[in-house]
């Protein structure tokens, strides 16, 4: 139905894409004319006339005095100022990528312990017909730190412990995303989730609570809830639409009956993604956790790529044409060879690999190899050494 929402949401949608081309001030009319061939129906034309591209002159920093103009201006990813000799990259204002610019403005300043900055105003005004100026205006507001950590229901390691893998000491600068990151997301895998993760404790939870503010100075008040270990019921895996079950769960290291380890979930997807056959990017754990029975189902998400490999060169030498030409199948199985309907267009999914190479320059010369390589189970045989169980490299 052609109504007067039809002709404003269409609108906005064209005048949309043209924003997103730097085309701010895009005009957009809408027409309808009757549709002679058919007397129920109309056809609408859709007028645009783009205008100038604008872009952005100056970007003015005002209230800041603690963090330079400089510092600011580069956490502006998406809303540049037009300069001659910035060849790569853009200086379009768009209005949505702005938002996400101011925001990081605060987060730079939270970084350096500025919890309550705040951008009190910001203005986007016409400069000429091309372009437009902005004014941000900061309240920077005072610097603060951190001062006594405590923790409330830790039973299983004591403070000290925590306050070690923590590793925030006190008069360090007070920083929201350093906290976060050593109770919860450290890169290295040492912040305080990781260590009772890594001992079974999937539900265990920690709660950072300011408790006082006295001053330049914060009081934290830890609050924990280790709940109990949990243990392993099922492994399942979803998306191979080619490689067999047991291809990838030779790799995974979270064996049913076992204790809950992020570590392994975290190393298990590194080996998935090193076996070549699947889509590092799309691949996914999904933590299915029963806190009733203390039990958690753990699914792997895969996406299946194509891994197979074709070599062919050629080269001249002593007079003579040398052509190469050989074969990789990543991912064979030689157990469906001799099935009827394994061939699509070979048999695969078993994880194996198999080589074939012919070089040759005419009758003089001619080489032809051929390999197979069987993968073994990668945990599956080990030998202790000094009381440590150390794993035989894969073959």
């Amino acid at each position: 139905m052609v109504n007067d929402e039809l002709i404003i949401s269409t609108q906005n949608l064209v005048k949309e894409y043209y924003r997103d081309k730097g085309y701010y001030d895009a005009e957009v009319n809408i027409t309808q004319t009757p549709d002679t061939s058919n007397a129920n129906k109309v056809v609408l034309f859709i007028n645009v006339k783009q205008n100038n591209k604008i872009k952005i002159n100056k970007i003015n920093i005002i209230g800041n005095s603690m963090v330079a103009d400089a510092k600011i201006r580069r956490q502006l990813k998406d809303t540049k100022e037009k300069k001659w000799y910035s060849l790569f990259s853009t200086s379009k204002f768009i209005e949505e990528n702005y938002k996400k610019d101011k925001q990081k403005i605060i987060d730079l300043y939270n970084e350096q312990g500025f919890r309550d900055a705040t951008i009190v105003k910001d203005t986007v005004y016409r400069y000429d017909n091309k372009t437009l100026n902005i004014d941000i205006v900061v309240e920077e507001g005072r610097k603060y730190y951190f001062r006594n950590i405590t923790w409330v229901g830790n039973t299983k390691y004591s403070s000290d412990t925590l306050n070690r893998v923590l590793n925030i000491k006190r008069g360090d600068v007070y920083n929201q995303a350093t906290l976060e990151g050593a109770l919860f997301t450290s890169q290295n895998g040492t912040d305080v989730s990781s260590l009772y993760m890594d001992m079974g404790y999937l539900f265990f939870n920690v709660t950072p609570v300011e408790v006082a503010v006295v001053g330049d100075s914060i009081d934290f008040e830890m609050r924990m809830y280790e709940g109990r270990p949990a243990t392993i019921n099922k492994i399942t895996i979803v998306g191979n639409t080619k490689t067999n079950d047991h291809v990838i769960l030779r790799e995974v290291l979270t064996k049913p009956g076992q204790l809950f380890r992020r570590s392994d979930i975290i190393s298990t997807q590194r080996f998935l993604a090193q076996l070549g056959y699947f889509n590092p990017e799309a691949l996914q754990v999904n933590p299915k956790p029963d806190p009733i029975n203390g039990t958690v189902d753990i699914e792997y998400v895969v996406e299946e790529k194509p891994s197979d490999q074709i070599e062919l060169s050629g080269g001249w030498g002593a007079g003579r044409l040398v052509g190469t030409l050989g074969v990789t199948f990543n991912n064979f199985s030689a157990r469906n060879m001799f099935k009827k309907g394994m061939w699509r267009p070979l048999p695969a999914g078993d994880g194996q690999r198999l080589s074939i190479r012919g070089q040759t320059n005419g009758i003089f010369f001619q080489s032809y190899n051929l390999s197979f390589t069987e993968r073994l189970v990668r945990w599956a045989q080990a030998k202790l050494i000094n009381g440590f169980c150390v794993p035989y490299s894969p073959v």
